[in-house]
């Protein structure tokens, strides 16, 4: 089921009514389904529920919401994490427009690491991508004016913040997008590819720099 929150045609009740939490190929990504309540007047949806989250097994404990507005097509945001004691899960949803939402494995030792998920969020289809402590994460706008929401575990330590290259060819992402049309952040243009990032599961600072 899709809608747009933005429409004036609202989801029937039968459209989606229960959480839906589907794992992806890499362990501990979650994409997940908010249910969806509509009638004559708009419509209705929880954005999470700790409770239900506990019962799927996901006992998370968010300590900050976080908003970013993008202006143009084809702008990146990423590929961003904290290294412990600061690392984060993340919890992201689209509020307007759409993006390709990416998480990448930096687990040293994970028989996973440098392997990435890619999945699009929209407020059409209110999906939601839990992206768990030692992933990087990512994304680039499909629309204009798109407004991204998500909940973090623990708050924002700029000593620990640490990121790589969007463009890092050992990651094989399907950006859909050439470096030249891309919009980026100073910072996120000069972040490392992951060969040379600091590895996931640090628990001081790295002296790199960004």
């Amino acid at each position: 089921m899709t809608f747009n929150p933005s429409s004036n045609s609202a989801p029937s009740r039968s459209d989606r009514t229960q959480w839906q939490f589907t794992p992806l190929a890499l362990p501990g990504v979650i994409l997940v389904a908010p249910p969806v309540f509509g009638d004559a007047r708009g419509w209705l949806s929880e954005t999470y529920n700790a409770r239900i989250f506990s019962a799927h097994g996901i006992d998370l404990r968010f300590v900050q919401d976080n908003v970013s507005f993008s202006a143009e097509i084809g702008t990146v945001r990423g590929l961003h994490y904290q290294l412990p004691p600061f690392a984060q899960d993340k919890l992201v949803r689209v509020v307007s427009g759409r993006i390709l939402d990416v998480a990448v494995d930096i687990r040293e030792h994970s028989p996973t690491f440098g392997k990435h998920v890619a999945v699009e969020l929209s407020a059409e289809n209110w999906r939601q991508l839990l992206v768990p402590a030692g992933f990087a994460h990512g994304f680039i706008t499909r629309t204009a004016n798109t407004i991204v929401a998500y909940k973090v575990t623990n708050f924002y330590a700029p000593d620990y913040d640490r990121g790589i290259n969007w463009t890092d060819p050992a990651l094989k992402i399907a950006w859909e997008i050439g470096e030249a049309e891309a919009t980026l952040s100073s910072k996120d243009k000069d972040l490392p590819l992951l060969q040379d990032a600091a590895r996931f599961g640090m628990t001081e600072p790295s002296s790199e720099s960004e």
